[in-house]
């Protein structure tokens, strides 16, 4: 096989793509195959960044300029034999090191956590059968199937579609789904347009496809991103230059008054130079402001707190001030700024006019009418509008414990929240057998579905 990161898939017929990829789209890859490019490819995972183990983490805590200046003040107490000071002195810088610790692994452990959830299983075809796998033993080669909630798995070129939509908007920003096609593309086009392409992480809104595979883990576009995270240099927070400008500027200042001190006192005094030493290192000490990495430590797990009650994780303590410092925030709206979640607030039906409350895709809420809610039972039309929402519908909203989860696209998902807003539930869907169907076209502007109404 070529080099498949040189190679312009998207520019390619599906049948030449599943030729050089030695794969037969009817009966997919063997297992000995299979097992040989796992061998040559590796899992179908995107590597990260090795954590450092947690001795290491607590050691890494003790480097920062002020903390170190602690030490050595501590050491000469040590020396000095004055056990209380030393005492606090060590406290302080210890208690420093394990709240910074602690902050640090939990973040870990947490972002570990969110890692494991994203795991997804996708149905495969090999030896002929449709088999359900993990993402994580993926191949290239592998003929992969493709349905509406499904995220998918790795980068693929299209081989068939029926009205396949992908919302891409991890990519692109885009919160619109793509629409997907077949045919090949110039090997110049960009990335968005590729329209019979699908990449790792993005997920099926509507639709069903079939998929073959050509890149996997890090050669994915999601694996690029990854690493060139990856491999950006850790940068100083605001807050760790100006601690480590003071930490300086004091060491600095400490230094000069005590050479003053003890020349002042040899020229002037008629102490000996060990006692003028001993003194001078008691002042020193007594200038350096112990309390001080303890207080910021304190109050940036604090801050860390506050984040966390709202669902922000904060793996170092200083990202904290440095997210206070910041001016201007470049970032794409969908996803980010907004949840990619759409809610239906007005109805106009039967010539009166129904507001509707609740946001997002939690079916929670009231329809009213002039400020009254209503009985769905009362408005025939408006209920009429809303099974009409149930029913020309691809996608789903389901309940998962306390939470509730969208599958498709979020126009959709909002008409079906709204239909839970007035007791009408998707097991209604059952009672009206779908017979037939035009799609949504960007021309047509509508969706249409024609039931069978079980006789009715």
């Amino acid at each position: 096989m070529q080099e498949l990161s040189k190679i312009s898939w998207h520019s390619l017929p599906a049948e030449q793509v599943a030729e050089m990829l030695r794969t037969d789209p009817k009966q997919g890859l063997d297992s000995s195959e299979v097992n040989n490019r796992l061998q040559k490819f590796g899992e179908n995972t995107i590597s990260v960044k090795k954590e450092k183990s947690s001795i290491i983490s607590f050691f890494l805590q003790f480097k920062q300029p002020l903390v170190l200046i602690l030490i050595i003040a501590g050491s000469i107490t040590a020396i000095l034999q004055e056990w209380i000071d030393t005492g606090v002195i060590f406290g302080v810088v210890v208690a420093n090191a394990i709240i910074g610790f602690i902050q640090e692994h939990k973040a870990g452990k947490a972002i570990q956590a969110l890692a494991r959830i994203v795991k997804s299983e996708n149905v495969v075809i090999r030896n002929g059968e449709k088999t359900r796998l993990p993402s994580s033993e993926i191949v290239p080669g592998d003929m992969v199937q493709l349905r509406s909630g499904d995220k998918i798995p790795a980068d693929m070129r299209l081989y068939y579609t029926k009205d396949l939509k992908i919302d891409e908007s991890i990519l692109t920003g885009e919160s619109i789904s793509d629409k997907k096609r077949t045919e090949g593309f110039p090997s110049n086009t960009i990335l968005a347009e590729r329209k019979n392409m699908a990449y790792g992480g993005t997920l099926v809104t509507n639709g069903y496809g079939i998929g073959i595979v050509v890149h996997t883990g890090d050669d994915t576009e999601t694996g690029k991103i990854s690493q060139t995270m990856i491999k950006a240099e850790e940068i100083e927070t605001p807050l760790t230059r100006r601690i480590s400008y003071f930490s300086k500027k004091l060491l600095l200042a400490i230094l000069g008054l005590s050479i003053l001190t003890f020349v002042f006192g040899i020229l002037v005094t008629q102490r000996t130079a060990t006692e003028l030493f001993m003194e001078v290192v008691a002042l020193s000490v007594a200038v350096i402001p112990e309390g001080l990495p303890a207080a910021m430590t304190i109050t940036l797990a604090i801050g860390v707190g506050h984040m966390a009650k709202k669902n922000a994780i904060i793996r170092k303590l200083p990202a904290v001030e440095t997210l206070g410092s910041t001016t201007i925030i470049c970032s794409d709206k969908t996803g980010t700024i907004t949840e990619n979640q759409m809610t239906v607030s007005e109805i106009y039906a039967g010539g009166k006019l129904f507001r509707v409350s609740g946001t997002g895709f939690q079916p929670t809420g009231k329809i009213k009418h002039n400020q009254v809610s209503i009985h769905i039972e009362d408005h025939q039309t408006l209920k009429e509008c809303l099974i009409t929402g149930l029913l020309c519908n691809d996608s789903d909203l389901i309940q998962k414990e306390n939470r509730w989860e969208a599958k498709g696209d979020p126009t959709e998902v909002a008409l079906i929240a709204a239909a839970h807003k007035a007791n009408l539930k998707q097991t209604l869907v059952k009672s009206f057998n779908r017979i037939d169907e035009i799609p949504f076209e960007s021309h047509l502007q509508f969706m249409a579905t024609l039931h069978d109404d079980a006789g009715d």
